[in-house]
């Protein structure tokens, strides 16, 4: 099938290392780290559920869990702007995503990834409960924006006047932006988890210490499987690309 023209005339061979492919190779690399970092965190706390441990046994689980969850964290952040950037550097999306457009994305993405850092490190100080609350507010408007013009892509013949189908795009804005809520989600279900460890810590294991830890652990479990497979649906979208011509 031939390729439109503007795209084909644009679409030369390139051999060796470019900007492009620097581009890919970010982008694969965020989605490893994402991927198996959570998949850490993850194992981490099934020995946190594990009653029969000792406490200080459980306590290092914890801090694994809480030292390998900064990866996932930073990935997410970075997902945005590395995504952003192989479409301003691909035939795709090249007159869509102008550099100026581009330079701004990875601002603003710098800009969240510092306040995700700091709430990290310093979520239990006075400022740092502020800059939850900021944290969440860009969570929130990222996901009604992201997915706002995702339905807008899907919805229009020709969006933002591209003719080469971007819907698979739009679908994997769409897997992103939920990654992004269902990590929100995360946060609320396990709200009860670091006051409960505390008692745990403090005052020794006791049936409702039990039960706080294990049900806000596990109700987080739904959102972390959601994340897993949207990841996944996010990289089969980038690598397939459904429903357009695209190198072929």
């Amino acid at each position: 099938m031939p390729l439109p023209m503007p795209l084909a005339t644009t679409m030369e061979p390139v051999h060796g290392l470019n900007a492009y492919s620097l581009a890919i190779l970010l982008h694969i690399v965020l989605f490893v780290y994402w991927l198996g970092s959570d998949i850490g965190v993850f194992y981490s706390s099934r020995f946190i559920l594990r009653s029969e441990l000792p406490t200080p046994a459980r306590s290092v689980a914890a801090k694994i869990m809480h030292a390998v969850d900064m990866a996932p964290r930073i990935c997410l952040v970075l997902f945005l702007p590395s995504g952003v950037t192989l479409m301003s550097l691909s035939p795709f999306g090249e007159d869509v995503f102008p550099g100026w457009l581009l330079a701004l994305t990875w601002v603003g993405a710098l800009c969240w990834l510092v306040l995700v850092v700091y709430d990290y490190t310093r979520g239990a100080t006075q400022l740092g409960k502020v800059v939850q609350k900021l944290d969440l507010i860009v969570r929130y408007g990222l996901v009604v924006v992201l997915l706002a013009g995702s339905g807008y892509v899907f919805f229009t013949a020709e969006p933002f006047g591209v003719t080469t189908n971007p819907k698979w795009l739009a679908a994997k804005v769409t897997a992103y932006a939920l990654c992004i809520l269902s990590g929100v989600m995360i946060r609320r279900q396990l709200s009860p988890f670091g006051p409960a460890f505390g008692k745990l810590v403090t005052e020794g294991s006791t049936p409702e210490v039990e039960h706080q830890i294990r049900h806000s652990v596990r109700s987080c479990l739904p959102y972390v499987y959601a994340i897993w497979f949207l990841v996944l649906v996010a990289a089969f979208l980038g690598v397939v690309k459904p429903g357009t011509a695209a190198f072929g």
